[in-house]
């Protein structure tokens, strides 16, 4: 399973890094993924890594914002969000081998 940790709120501008436990499996063998949804809208794809790490990807939206991350030791996945708008307001989802945490929310406000 997935536990996803550290939403909370945030003034416009600022910065929150949202955390990933896995249990159960080795996220390292898997693509991992991070997902949001916003009030009343449909999810949208944030970002993904590839099982080696080396490859990252991005929404436009968050592109230059945000940076996806993971610890293979720690078995933990990690989304750096900087410069939040309020626009990213929205329940954040870590997903990875067709497992999906509980998701963390994350609120733009000032």
């Amino acid at each position: 399973q997935l536990q996803a940790s550290g939403g909370g709120l945030v003034q416009p501008g600022e910065s929150l890094s949202l955390s990933c436990a896995v249990s159960g499996f080795t996220s390292a063998n898997y693509w991992i993924y991070w997902i949001r949804q916003a009030p009343g809208k449909g999810p949208e794809w944030v970002s993904t890594m590839n099982p080696t790490g080396g490859s990252t990807y991005y929404g436009d939206s968050v592109k230059g914002r945000f940076t996806i991350s993971k610890d293979n030791a720690k078995n933990t996945l990690y989304l750096i969000m900087n410069n939040l708008k309020p626009e990213d307001t929205a329940i954040y989802y870590c997903t990875a081998g067709g497992h999906w945490g509980q998701g963390t929310l994350v609120t733009v406000s000032s």
